[in-house]
């Protein structure tokens, strides 16, 4: 086991205590910040990931979001989150998806927001669905993949890890994804790569460990994972016995990978 992070650029992890954050410069913003581990100019060919600290009765609109899909998962403290003019009053593992032409606004109440924002263009011919579901929760299980076998490299014989599709094609969602990762004490969702897509998702819960390129690698909550395309990655729970606590990660390819919902016997096909 090896706790440094990998040093290739299409291959890391990212410390919640070593990002960097920015000021939101503008009118409505005095106080809240802003961190981008993963981006274009870090390396990422397809995907966004901001870490927003909006503080209290201010909000936050990432730069062109209303021509991206924006997804987004509240960290910490609560307020409300808004796709276009849809609205709701979110909290801690709440989550919102916003189309393309839905800007996304996320405002703190009086005790402030951090939320992870995932944002990327729409690729050519990908449309938004008919109908798509704007609101969720990471703890919404009406569908899943369980079961997964991934690569079959590392631990095929494991425990495997139950993975929640909170916003994915059978949502409507056209290109983002947002998964949900639950590693019971012991459990492992096994290593796998997206031959075209980004991977970035972050520990949202408890400690436990990331797999990328060739180790596991110990993360903490507020971690981050960024694996380019053809990257092996993987999560698990090392941890068993009485005070073991579960192991919550989320985020996902982008774009979506049709691998994984074949993987669990649905459709990618985005409604």
């Amino acid at each position: 086991m090896q706790t440094s992070t990998a040093p290739p650029s299409d291959a890391r992890i990212i410390r919640a205590a070593e990002l960097t954050s920015e000021p939101v410069h503008g009118p409505q913003h005095t106080r809240t910040t802003v961190a981008t581990p993963v981006s274009p100019a870090t390396g990422a060919t397809h995907v966004t990931l901001h870490v927003v600290r909006i503080a209290a009765h201010e909000s936050f609109t990432p730069e062109a979001s209303a021509a991206e899909e924006n997804t987004a998962v509240v960290f910490t403290g609560g307020g409300t989150a808004a796709a276009g003019a849809a609205s709701r009053a979110v909290g801690r593992g709440d989550a919102v998806y916003a189309p393309t032409g839905r800007p996304l606004v996320l405002t703190a109440d009086g005790g402030g927001m951090t939320a992870y924002v995932w944002r990327t263009p729409p690729a050519p011919g990908r449309t938004a669905g008919a109908d798509p579901v704007l609101f969720s929760s990471l703890w919404d299980d009406t569908t899943q993949l369980t079961g997964f076998g991934g690569t079959g490299q590392v631990t095929p014989d494991a425990d495997r890890a139950t993975m929640n599709f909170v916003f994915w094609p059978g949502t409507g969602s056209a290109q983002l994804c947002l998964h949900c990762g639950i590693q019971q004490p012991g459990e492992t969702f096994n290593v796998h790569l997206h031959p075209h897509s980004d991977e970035a998702f972050i520990a949202f819960e408890g400690t436990g460990q990331m797999y990328l390129r060739d180790r596991w690698i110990d993360v903490t909550a507020g971690d981050i994972l960024y694996a380019a395309p053809g990257v092996l990655h993987g999560a698990r729970n090392p941890h068993t016995g009485p005070g073991a606590r579960r192991f919550v990660t989320c985020g996902g390819p982008s774009p979506f990978d049709p691998a994984l919902y074949a993987s669990a016997g649905v459709s990618p096909e985005v409604r």
